[in-house]
């Protein structure tokens, strides 16, 4: 099928995406599609709109607080499509007990429960691990190792004991099967956008080809998050006490995303500049953790994820229907779509 053309020359900061349970989310700049595949072959399929913060809001059209708008936003959006993924996923694993309405709607109430429970755990667990504990140790490593450190000193060892917890923690999850098929679908995800931004027709044979290595990867803003921490929590007093160290990282969390996305942006606009390639690499170079060459067959997820959300966006024409012999792999089933708001 034809490519669609990307809505500006550059084809810059238009579509991403993230991966899922089997399955990914893409974005368009107005809309989103989910593609999951199911035991059986066949992918249930979500979409809907995305509306525009910075025209319902105008003040997300200024600099650091639009990287807030869009960081929460797309928490949003990332947070439903993981409740739709697991909701495959049970209903997959409870043949027996989908075959009703109430055993699907108590299916999607467990995932529902479950997604958000382990998000909940997650952003306690993240708060401790990498803000408060590598602050408890610097304070001691102070105390009893290193001696009286002066501001910059304190918060590069702060920020260093961070980056070694999170390069730990990516390590880590690594390692587990499940999380390494999610990464496989990471790389999936990378190779279709960089398909789409270079206006060649959406096809396997030409995002396998791609690099899984994106600029505008979440790696590698969270990296640019562990950096820009360094500057900003340099403006709490060394002095302060722990308590009000710790309180001040958790309010600037916000202020930090917001500048690390403006950094993002201006890297990924730049990224053949010699400054910026170097910005840019560190990033790269952690994505090979986090992606994983993908299987044709989450290609085809990734693409038909695409296509759902530019559909959604009235960038591409809708699917013609399919034939009563359509192939098995080409199957797919409608789950209804929502609609953030």
């Amino acid at each position: 099928m034809p490519s669609p053309k990307p809505a500006n020359p550059e084809g810059e900061l238009l579509v991403g995406g993230q991966a899922l349970i089997e399955g990914v989310m893409m974005r368009s700049p107005g809309a989103y599609g989910i593609a999951v595949r199911r035991p059986d072959g066949t992918l249930a399929l979500q979409r809907g709109k995305v509306p525009s913060l910075a025209s319902r809001y105008p003040v997300f059209k200024l600099p650091v607080l639009r990287g807030i708008g869009v960081l929460f936003q797309s928490l949003a959006i990332g947070i439903r499509a993981l409740n739709f993924s697991a909701e495959q996923a049970i209903a997959a694993a409870t043949p027996e007990e989908s075959a009703t309405a109430d055993a699907a709607d108590t299916a999607k109430d467990r995932s529902g429960w479950a997604v958000a429970g382990s998000m909940a755990a997650g952003l306690g667990l993240g708060a401790v691990v990498f803000l408060l504990l590598p602050l408890w140790l610097t304070q001691l490593a102070e105390r009893h190792v290193f001696g009286p450190l002066s501001g910059l000193g304190f918060n590069l060892l702060d920020g260093g004991l961070r980056a070694v917890f999170f390069l730990a923690y990516l390590y880590g999850i690594s390692r587990l099967r499940d999380i390494h098929r999610v990464f496989m679908y990471h790389g999936a995800e990378h190779k279709v956008v960089f398909n789409y931004e270079r206006q060649l027709p959406l096809t396997v044979d030409n995002a396998r080809v791609q690099s899984r290595l994106h600029p505008r990867c979440g790696t590698s803003f969270l990296l640019f998050v562990l950096l820009v921490s360094i500057l900003v929590f340099a403006l709490i007093p060394k002095a302060a006490p722990f308590l009000v160290k710790f309180g001040g990282r958790l309010l600037l969390v916000p202020v930090i995303a917001g500048l690390s996305y403006e950094v993002l942006r201006l890297t990924a606009r730049r990224r053949a500049a010699p400054l910026f390639a170097a910005l840019v690499f560190p990033g790269l170079m952690l994505q090979k953790i986090t992606t994983q060459e993908p299987a044709d067959d989450m290609l085809e997820v990734a693409i038909v994820a695409l296509e759902e959300a530019l559909r959604e966006d009235g960038l591409l024409p809708e699917a013609p229907p399919a034939p009563a012999a359509a192939p098995r792999q080409a199957a797919a089933v409608y789950a209804g779509a929502a609609v953030p708001t």
